[in-house]
């Protein structure tokens, strides 16, 4: 493993925009990755497998619900530092990023805002610490783009409910002690339930055979006449606009993720192109590799603006499902450009595990499609500036 010389390109001086607060939390995450992640996470990706000991180091550095407040055991930060956090996460992996990002927008995030205060207060503060893992389940095997057309269902029987159905394509499933799971009633509205590990008929299979976030677990959700505790039906919103207000923040999430990414990429391509010499000179001092890197910290400087100003609207409680579209898009886009155009500067040492830059490529072309797939963004926003919806 190559020491981590990580240095984080700051073109339009962003840092002057951030606070005290989001500068402590965003180096603490750094550093953490520098020391936790780095060192090990080329050795996980190629025996795809997720390093579970760096659980208490994530739970530690906020990672988990960082926007949650303080009595349900978040830390009750902004939306920016939460942004920050993700972005340093997948610096240094994307799948990492994946467990974290599930943990707070998918599963604590719905159970805070759409939860009762017995769920809250049974759930939340394990899952802040790393006690509980959790999982989310909207995504079928026949149903990814259009949720609303989901199959997996439960039954009113007196005092539980019976839950049947499957689900795919699910981070975190493979060890996590809780389900936050979207089925549709007997009257076909959707609801999300809350299921938990060692309920009778309820499995986890996992995915194997991957070439993408492979230090990340993904499998299945199986129920097989699953009872579910009334308690346990999320009470605060019903219909597929509650699972999609989950989506809003995971892409979020991701919209400052891919920037991290992006930023190791052109970081290690930066470093190779003036170490390489070819030609009685360091590749760096040719103008086709000065293109290339000019272009990759234009599109991370425009990326970071988006995702800064996307924060501010998030703080303010004013950012747009589209808004958050376009950001997610556009800057994951940014990210596999920027990772393509990095794995040529460094030739044919770009595709080894002595770097960083072929496992981010491989890894971003799944956040390309995850949490709504490239299209379906580019839809989103076309609907949303001319009232026409192209994907119905």
């Amino acid at each position: 493993m190559r020491p981590d010389l990580f240095e984080a390109p700051d073109y339009y001086q962003l840092d002057d925009l951030l606070s005290d607060e989001h500068l402590l939390v965003r180096d603490a995450a750094r550093q953490w990755v520098k020391r936790d992640i780095s060192p090990i996470i080329e050795e996980y990706a190629q025996k795809a497998e997720f390093p579970k000991q760096i659980i208490k180091g994530l739970a530690e550095i906020g990672a988990f619900g960082p926007y949650i407040p303080e009595e349900y055991g978040g830390a009750g930060l902004d939306q920016i530092s939460y942004g920050l956090i993700m972005q340093e996460i997948e610096r240094g992996d994307s799948g990492v990023r994946s467990t974290a990002s599930v943990q707070s927008s998918l599963v604590m995030y719905p159970i805070f805002t759409y939860g009762s205060e017995e769920q809250r207060k049974k759930y939340l503060p394990k899952l802040a610490t790393g006690e509980f893992m959790g999982c989310f389940g909207l995504t079928e095997p026949d149903h990814g783009s259009n949720p609303g057309g989901m199959v997996t269902n439960f039954k009113d029987k007196g005092d539980h409910y019976l839950l049947n159905g499957a689900k795919l394509w699910i981070s975190n499933s493979p060890f996590a002690d809780i389900a936050v799971v979207w089925a549709k009633n007997e009257e076909g509205r959707i609801h999300g339930l809350i299921v938990e590990r060692g309920m009778e008929g309820f499995s986890t299979p996992e995915t194997h055979n991957k070439w993408s976030l492979r230090a990340s677990a993904t499998g299945e959700l199986i129920f097989d006449n699953v009872k579910v505790p009334k308690e346990n039906l999320l009470p605060g919103k019903s219909g597929l606009g509650a699972p999609l207000g989950c989506l809003d923040s995971a892409r979020y999430g991701i919209a400052w993720g891919a920037i991290g990414a992006a930023m190791d990429c052109y970081d290690t391509a930066l470093r190779y192109a003036k170490e390489r010499v070819q030609f009685g000179k360091p590749i760096a001092a040719t103008q086709l590799q000065q293109k290339k890197l000019a272009e990759m910290i234009t599109e991370i400087t425009k990326a970071q603006l988006l995702a800064f100003r996307l924060g501010q609207l998030k703080n303010e409680g004013k950012a747009t499902t589209a808004q958050i579209s376009m950001a997610k898009r556009n800057n994951v886009e940014m990210a596999i450009t920027i990772a393509r155009e990095a794995r040529q500067i460094l030739g044919g040492m770009g595709i080894t595990g002595e770097y960083s830059i072929m496992r981010h490529m491989m890894n971003l072309e799944s956040v390309l499609t995850y949490e709504g797939t490239h299209d379906i963004h580019l839809l989103i926003t076309g609907a949303d500036i001319t009232g026409f919806q192209a994907f119905k």
